[in-house]
């Protein structure tokens, strides 16, 4: 960590900071890899990059930060590092729950977790329920998550209310639509910010990034600090937003 300033830094317009803000992960491994460490530390490191990420998304004024903790596709990774995972999101949860009520945040979950292991599910359960009066910053945590079955949900239920008679064809809009997915109550992300140099959206908010902007960075998650997030928004304040208007 290259510096814990809580004031914006005097080149970024506090009036054009991005209003939410989504981050894929990316580099855990590698970074330990190079480290010549298992790359369960990786995750511990990446864990602790996250959490500054957020107190500085409050410290600066950003109203919503969304990250991509597990996607369905990491099921797939070996047994042992999923394994970890889990036990780490439990252990993370349970020792920062005091931490963030005094930081006012609140935290919600997106994705199947009925999947999860019934521990962890009743840990994300009592977190979210502990701070929904939270207004400071609003955490997403996208946990076995993916954007293509999140939109197969939504298109089943909407014609499961058609079925029943519950709405009509002609009601069906982007809003309607909109309301059935995870991020229900949750705005659109205005900057998304992917580490380790990957270009790829990897299944992640794919209705929702309809008009992120995009920032992609070599440095591995880790690594990612305040001062690399500065870059980032000042990158974003540099682009104009037409959402495809003149």
């Amino acid at each position: 960590m290259q510096t814990r300033l809580k004031e914006l830094p005097i080149d970024l317009d506090r009036e054009r900071l991005p209003r939410h803000v989504a981050v894929i992960m990316d580099g855990n491994g590698r970074w330990a890899q190079r480290q010549g460490l298992p790359r369960i530390m990786g995750h511990r490191r990446g864990v602790d990059a996250l959490k500054d990420l957020l107190r500085c998304c409050k410290d600066w004024g950003i109203k919503a930060l969304t990250a991509y903790a597990f996607s369905t596709e990491n099921w797939g990774r070996p047994l042992e590092e999923v394994e970890f995972l889990m036990t780490l999101f439990e252990r993370v949860l349970r020792r920062e729950i005091d931490d963030m009520m005094k930081e006012n945040v609140q935290i919600q979950f997106l994705g199947n977790l009925s999947a999860l292991p019934q521990s962890l599910q009743g840990e994300i359960q009592r977190s979210m329920t502990k701070t929904q009066d939270n207004n400071g910053i609003q955490f997403n945590v996208a946990t076995n998550y993916g954007a293509r079955q999140e939109i197969l949900q939504a298109v089943h239920a909407i014609a499961q209310e058609v079925q029943e008679g519950k709405i009509q064809l002609d009601e069906i809009d982007e809003a309607l639509f909109s309301r059935h997915l995870y991020t229900a109550n949750v705005s659109d992300p205005d900057l998304l910010i992917r580490t380790s140099g990957e270009m790829r959206l990897s299944n992640f908010l794919l209705w929702q990034m309809a008009y992120a902007e995009l920032y992609i960075t070599d440095i591995l998650w880790p690594d990612f600090d305040r001062e690399q997030f500065h870059q980032a928004l000042f990158a974003y304040q540099q682009r104009k937003r037409r959402f495809g208007k003149i």
